[in-house]
């Protein structure tokens, strides 16, 4: 970790954070010399721009940060690769910073994937004052780099077993119990349709359950889609569609992501994680255009594309989930490319009957800067995925509408009264930002986890 909850020593260095509409007047009790460097370097407080102050022997006196707000969750992540190694502390007189967001967004700034290639140099430390709101920010700093961390390891090295054991490892962190059904037990359990999608591949496809909580709480399901590389099945992708394809389990590992947070902060909810884990791969044995298969509610798919999986492997576990009737199902996947031209990859869509919570949960996104969209679960698109010979199929009768087709087929594995979320997110940084690189992504874990929390405060 960089981020130390312990007082500075006397090395530390201040670091000042300011935003450009107050850079004046918190500037202005600055020695002249002081405020002359910091023009002629030409800072000027703008967001993600830092100054370093010389002292007159030379060595580094302060640093000068500009900062989004005192609040922005992503202040400080701009510093940590940027700073010259060493400590560092909050100076007085500038702005203070919100514990929580200068330490997560430090914390993430230092992040880097270094499974297989080391860091080139360390990044810079700093201390914070231990507080509630500062730990908070660590923890949710954690779950969102190892998150990162599940998306971006190669599908070599994360298929449904090495995910089952991330769970596993969680788990047993928490006090939680965990379990998982492979193969073609499978079958026996009642998950033909995950069995179908996986049973090709040379790694067995299974069923992750995560179990915490008391029982007097309110139960809370999440689902994730774990497909661990998607090759497309027998409507094989082109190259280009394939390339990224390691990251196709991003919502099982948002989904773990946001089950590690709620058993941190210990919400007031009987948890429940499922994670359908797949390869979808070609062999033989492979599933197949054309045919149907009888899933865990009795419906009947028939499959239209093999390229068209996730929500193959979902229909089953969401159906489980609520066989428990659940107070909140959500479901989160990388599901559609059709979403992602809709939305592009930093808003998730998310779908939800109630319109209600759909405007509270994008008003807090925007709010926290952790955004999610609306999108309509529209009734009349339904005939589109009606089949002659099955109940539904995987695929729309055209390329128009495709998120809400594949929300709308996941629809009918949710009971009509049950409260759900189905988030279709990237789960990738296409372009780097401060304290967000290329790569692997968490998306909504915050606005969800203050939802959650504001749901379930009282217990």
């Amino acid at each position: 970790m960089t981020v130390q909850l312990a007082k500075p020593g006397r090395a530390s260095v201040p670091i000042h954070a300011v935003d450009s509409a107050q850079f004046s007047a918190l500037t202005a009790a600055l020695e002249p010399a002081a405020r002359r460097w910091l023009g002629a370097v030409g800072f000027s407080g703008e967001p993600d721009t830092h100054a370093l102050l010389p002292a007159p022997d030379g060595s580094l006196q302060a640093v000068w940060a500009g900062v989004h707000g005192a609040a922005h969750p992503w202040a400080l992540a701009a510093l940590p690769k940027a700073l010259p190694p060493g400590h560092y502390h909050l100076g007085q007189g500038a702005l203070a910073l919100d514990a929580a967001a200068a330490a997560m967004s430090w914390e993430l700034g230092s992040y880097s994937f270094d499974l297989y290639k080391p860091v080139r140099r360390e990044p810079a430390q700093l201390h914070l004052p231990s507080s509630d709101a500062a730990q908070r920010g660590l923890i949710v700093a954690a779950a969102i780099a190892s998150t990162r961390d599940l998306v971006n390891t190669p599908a070599e090295h994360m298929g449904p077993a090495e995910l089952a054991e991330a769970v596993r490892l969680v788990a047993r962190q928490h006090g939680a119990t965990f379990k998982q059904t492979v193969g073609d037990k499978l079958l026996a359990a009642g998950f033909p349709a995950i069995h179908a999608v996986g049973r090709a591949a040379a790694r067995e496809p299974r069923l992750i359950e995560l179990n915490w909580g008391k029982p007097r709480h309110p139960r809370v399901t999440l689902v994730g889609k774990g497909v661990c590389f998607d090759s497309g099945g027998l409507d094989i992708k082109g190259a280009e569609g394939m390339r990224l394809m390691k990251k196709d389990m991003g919502g099982a590992a948002n989904a773990l992501g946001l089950a590690q947070l709620i058993m941190a902060l210990q919400l007031p909810v009987r948890l429940q994680l499922l994670i359908p884990a797949v390869e979808n791969a070609i062999a033989g044995n492979a599933y197949r255009p054309g045919d149907v298969f009888k899933t865990r509610k009795g419906l009947h798919i028939e499959i239209g594309n093999t390229d068209a999986e996730g929500r193959v492997i979902l229909c089953d576990a969401l159906a489980y989930g609520a066989e428990s009737q659940p107070e909140l199902l959500i479901d989160m996947a990388t599901l559609t490319g059709a979403a992602r031209v809709a939305l592009g990859a930093q808003l998730p869509a998310l779908f939800c009957r109630d319109m209600t919570l759909a405007r509270d949960l994008v008003d807090r996104g925007l709010e926290m800067r952790d955004p999610l969209w609306h999108m309509p679960l529209w009734r009349d698109y339904h005939v589109g995925i009606e089949s002659e010979i099955a109940d539904i199929v995987n695929t729309g009768k055209s390329t128009l509408a495709g998120a809400i087709n594949a929300a709308l087929f996941l629809e009918d594995f949710v009971p009509a009264g049950q409260a759900w979320l189905h988030i279709d997110l990237f789960a990738w940084n296409d372009i780097a930002r401060p304290g967000r690189p290329v790569g692997g992504e968490a998306q909504t874990l915050r606005t969800l986890l203050a939802y959650l929390q504001a749901r379930y405060a009282a217990g």
